[in-house]
C-alpha cells in the first residue's frame, strides 16, 4: 500500500467516520445518561464491532452477503429489528428506571458489560457496512505485497477514527447533560433517540439496494 492509496483511504474514513449514524447516537444516549465512562465502553465495544465486520470483509464472508440476496435480507432485517427494538425500550423506559433528586432524574446505573455487547450489536447490525468494507478493503490492497499488515493498517486506521469521533460526540453531549437531566427533557431525549433508532431500522428494513 503506498503513502497515496492510504491517504485516500484516510479521506474516506474520516468521512464515513464524522458523519452521524446508529453508534454516534448510541454513544451520545449513554454519555447522557450514564456518563463518559459508559460512552467510552460504548465506543470500545463499537470498534471490537468494526474489526469483526472488517475480518469478514476479508475472509470472504462478506462477498457472500454481497452476492447472496437471501443471506443479505436476513442479516438485514435481523439487523433492523435490533435497531427497533433498541428505539421501542427507550421511548417505553419506565420512570422506575431513574432515581429523582432535587427534581432531577439519575438513571440508575446500567452495567459495563451490557453496555459494551450493545455497542457491539449496533456496529453488527447493518450488513451494509460489510458490504461497505467489503468493496473498499480491497481497492487499498495490494495483492502482490502481505496481506496482513495492509489489513491490520485498514483497520487499525478505521478503528481509531472511530473511537476518536465517537468521543467527541460523547464529549458534547456530556457537556449537555446539566441542561437536560429533568423529567421532561430526560424523557424527551430517550423518545427522540428512540424515535431515531426506529427510524434507521425501518429504513434498513424497507431498503433495496446493497
Amino acid at each position: 500500500m503506498t503513502i497515496q492509496s492510504w491517504l485516500m483511504y484516510l479521506t474516506l474514513v474520516i468521512v464515513a467516520t464524522s458523519t452521524p449514524g446508529p453508534a454516534v447516537l448510541l454513544i451520545m444516549t449513554n454519555s447522557t445518561l450514564h456518563g463518559r465512562r459508559k460512552a467510552t465502553i460504548a465506543a470500545l465495544g463499537n470498534i471490537l464491532g468494526l474489526l469483526c465486520l472488517g475480518i469478514i470483509a476479508v475472509t470472504g464472508l462478506g462477498a457472500i452477503l454481497k452476492t447472496s440476496e437471501i443471506i443479505f435480507n436476513t442479516v438485514k432485517y435481523i439487523g433492523a429489528v435490533y435497531l427497533i427494538y433498541l428505539g421501542v425500550k427507550l421511548i417505553f423506559q419506565k420512570s422506575s428506571d431513574f432515581t429523582q433528586n432535587n427534581n432531577q432524574f439519575t438513571p440508575k446505573a446500567v452495567s459495563s458489560q451490557k453496555i459494551f455487547f450493545q455497542a457491539i450489536g449496533v456496529a453488527l447490525s447493518n450488513p451494509k457496512a460489510i458490504v461497505f468494507l467489503t468493496a473498499l478493503f480491497p481497492q487499498f490492497i495490494n495483492v502482490n505485497s502481505a496481506l496482513i499488515p495492509q489489513f491490520s493498517i485498514l483497520i487499525v486506521t478505521l478503528m481509531f477514527f472511530s473511537f476518536s469521533f465517537l468521543m467527541v460526540y460523547a464529549l458534547v453531549a456530556y457537556k449537555a447533560k446539566n441542561c437536560i437531566t429533568n423529567p421532561s427533557r430526560i424523557k424527551a431525549v430517550n423518545r427522540t433517540s428512540g424515535s431515531i433508532f426506529i427510524g434507521l431500522g425501518v429504513l434498513m428494513a424497507t431498503s433495496t439496494n446493497k
